[in-house]
């Protein structure tokens, strides 16, 4: 049957409809209000699955949560929950929900409470992250730094994972949802009363017990109950420790003395030594002068090593108090650390706590009788040990050393370094020169064992005299030769130019042999000195002096070869010649001026020549043989007959002068001639 319905009725029902869909839609939209206030709502169970527990929450469909959120408390089905809408809608139209989440900013909000009211909470130590641990308070993780985790440093954190401690907030970031906590903050609270009480009654020399808290390079932190003093480590021990943990570990319960307390600061130093007897106190009863003590090296350093005799007491054996006989350059030598040495004590100062000991006491002393082992001029043997710029070390007697000095080796050879002449470990004859006990030296020489031959040098190499030698070295100061009785001759140079250094050095090689005037001999400087100019001199020059140095007498008549006499006058008159050519070619070129100048050169010339004319007629008196001599020769044998007197009257003259001043009389007497020549012409 059909009721038929009036239009009235279908547009009363029309506005019910309009009425009914816009209370829903009111009632829709206020749900989703709901969730973007606050996502945390409440739903109930309406089944528990294998992997997931189904909530209605009122919405148009039901959310999942994984079971695994739940932990050990699985709910029942119709049981009332808090949850948190994660996600209205996922990619397939699901309603997403965490109860994860929900129970996260319970707690949260939970310790945002605590955290204002300063309030302490519980919470368990989960694992260990890098700078401390991670904490479970009730869902949310907390960070424990590990200087927060007790008064005292920790060295094993594993030992607190899984513990359930009290904790307090110190630091929480609403953004981030971090928070940062303390148990050290616990317990200073806790021993703040009890420190104050000990801080109230804590006196200098009071002894108390303490628990080590912390060891460092400097010393050990040690807990007395609340309050931590320092034992620095020079307090721990009278005697030397390189570290604090030889003597103490942490958490060992020690005794320790108050040797010191600022109340301003609240500091606290704390001693270990003190508590015994000072080790120096009747020190010279236990260690009289002269006895003989051992002890434990215990430092060695480049002048000495120190002796441990027992904690708190050392004493230095100096490196000079090592041996009676060794050179030793540091004390590393004989002894290392740690050794067991016996020593002697020699002095003792106990204000300023110092023991002197000495090893090398404890044997005798091989000096004491040394002179008569030892006496001057005695030849011996030993081994060459050591060599030096300035001498060589000579091993007598195992211990005993002399010196022969660089000067002491050679009576001619001037030697710069003991090595040219000696090698190490060379068995060498030395002869005692001097012993010298309160020095502890002896002076021996290698050249004594020969007499000395410079008196035989001095009389074979005179003044004036030819040597000859061997070329060794060719020097900025002169020229080294090698004469026989292994005497070096020096040929000077030093007060040269350059250039005429280097005209001399050209002249000769090393290797060449070569026959110098000696000029003189210096004992003092071992040497010979030989003529320079004898370098530059030709043949002829060379054998005019070997003549010159051979004559004996001065009175006696020296005889010049006549094919050397012939050479040198040949060499004059060419010489002789070189003015008349150039005067000659002046007159071509200005015959008037040239004829004026020969005038009066010849008018000034007159007077000398007739006294140029007496000397030869007294001269021809003597040697009537020679009937055209000229003028020249004769001035020529006068100048060779006066320069071989006083070469031989004087020794200390050299060959350069005689033939220097032959040349020059030579030369001059040619001048004149020539001029006596024109002016008779002239006349």
């Amino acid at each position: 049957m059909i009721k038929h319905v009036t239009r009235e009725q279908v547009e009363e029902i029309s506005e019910v409809k309009e009425e009914i869909d816009e209370e829903l839609e009111t009632l829709y939209n206020r749900t989703l209000k709901k969730f973007n206030d606050d996502k945390r709502v409440m739903g109930h169970v309406i089944r528990v699955g294998e992997k997931d527990v189904v909530v209605d929450i009122g919405f148009k469909s039901e959310g999942m949560i994984p079971l695994d959120e739940f932990g050990d408390k699985i709910p029942e089905v119709g049981e009332q929950i808090e949850i948190y809408v994660d996600k209205i809608e996922d990619q397939h139209g699901q309603l997403v929900l965490s109860k994860k989440k929900a129970d996260f900013l319970k707690s949260w909000e939970v310790l945002k409470q605590k955290y204002a009211d300063n309030d302490i909470i519980e919470g368990k130590i989960i694992k260990r992250i890098k700078g401390g641990m991670v904490v479970d308070l009730n869902g949310v993780e907390a960070f424990l730094p590990g200087s927060q985790i007790d008064v005292r440093p920790i060295t094993d954190f594993d030992a607190y994972i899984g513990k359930t401690m009290d904790f307090k907030i110190v630091k929480l970031n609403e953004a981030r949802k971090n928070i940062v906590i303390s148990h050290k903050e616990i317990k200073e609270e806790a021993l703040k009363e009890k420190r104050e009480e000990l801080l109230s009654q804590i006196q200098v020399d009071q002894v108390l017990k303490g628990r080590v808290k912390n060891i460092t390079d400097f010393g050990v932190f040690v807990d007395l109950g609340g309050v931590d003093g320092l034992l620095h480590i020079t307090d721990m021990s009278w005697g030397r420790i390189n570290h604090p943990s030889e003597m103490v570990k942490v958490d060992d319960i020690i005794t320790v003395k108050v040797i010191d307390y600022d109340t301003e600061k609240q500091r606290v130093s704390l001693g270990l030594k003190q508590l015994t007897p000072h080790p120096w106190e009747e020190i010279e009863q236990r260690y009289p002068i002269g006895s003989v003590v051992k002890g434990r090296a215990v430092s060695i350093t480049n002048y000495g090593i120190f002796v441990e005799l027992e904690k708190g007491v050392e004493g230095l054996i100096h490196i000079s108090e090592l041996s009676w006989t060794q050179h030793i350059k540091h004390p590393s030598e004989l002894f290392n650390l740690n050794d067991e040495i016996e020593a002697k004590v020699l002095s003792i100062d106990s204000e300023e706590r110092k023991i002197s000991l000495g090893v090398k006491q404890l044997q005798p002393d091989p000096w004491e009788s040394i002179e008569q082992r030892y006496t001057e001029g005695m030849q011996v043997k030993g081994v060459v040990r050591n060599l030096t710029q300035f001498g060589a070390f000579v091993e007598l007697e195992e211990g005993i050393d002399g010196l022969v000095h660089v000067s002491d080796l050679s009576w001619t050879r001037k030697i710069r370094h003991p090595k040219e002449v000696l090698q190490k470990g060379q068995e060498v004859d030395v002869v005692i020169l001097e012993v010298n006990t309160d020095s502890r030296k002896i002076s021996l020489g290698i050249k004594q064992l020969e007499t000395n031959p410079w008196d035989v040098i001095e009389e074979k190499y005179k003044p004036g005299s030819m040597a000859k030698g061997e070329v060794l070295k060719i020097l900025e100061k002169g020229v080294i030769v090698q004469l026989e009785e292994n005497v070096e001759g020096l040929i000077p140079m030093g007060d040269m130019s350059k250039k005429d250094r280097k005209n001399y050095t050209k002249a000769v090689k090393v290797g060449e042999e070569v026959e110098l005037r000696v000029e003189k001999v210096d004992r003092d400087e071992r040497k010979v000195i030989l003529s320079r100019d004898d370098l530059i001199m030709n043949e002829e020059e060379k054998e005019i002096a070997k003549v010159i140095s051979s004559q004996e007498n001065a009175t006696q008549k020296i005889e010049i070869p006549e094919d050397i006499l012939n050479k040198l006058q040949t060499d004059e008159k060419s010489e002789e010649e070189k003015p008349a050519k150039k005067e000659a070619e002046s007159k071509k070129k200005s015959p008037k001026s040239a004829d004026k100048k020969t005038e009066e050169e010849s008018a000034e010339e007159v007077p000398e020549v007739e006294e140029a004319d007496e000397e030869p007629d007294a001269e021809a008196e003597g040697k009537a043989d020679k009937k055209k001599t000229s003028k020249a020769d004769k001035k020529e044998e006068e100048a060779l007959a006066e320069e071989t007197s006083e070469v031989s009257g004087e020794a200390e003259d050299s060959k350069e002068e005689a033939v220097e001043t032959g040349a020059e009389d030579t030369e001059e007497t040619a001048e004149e001639e020539a001029d006596e020549d024109n002016a008779g012409k002239k006349a």
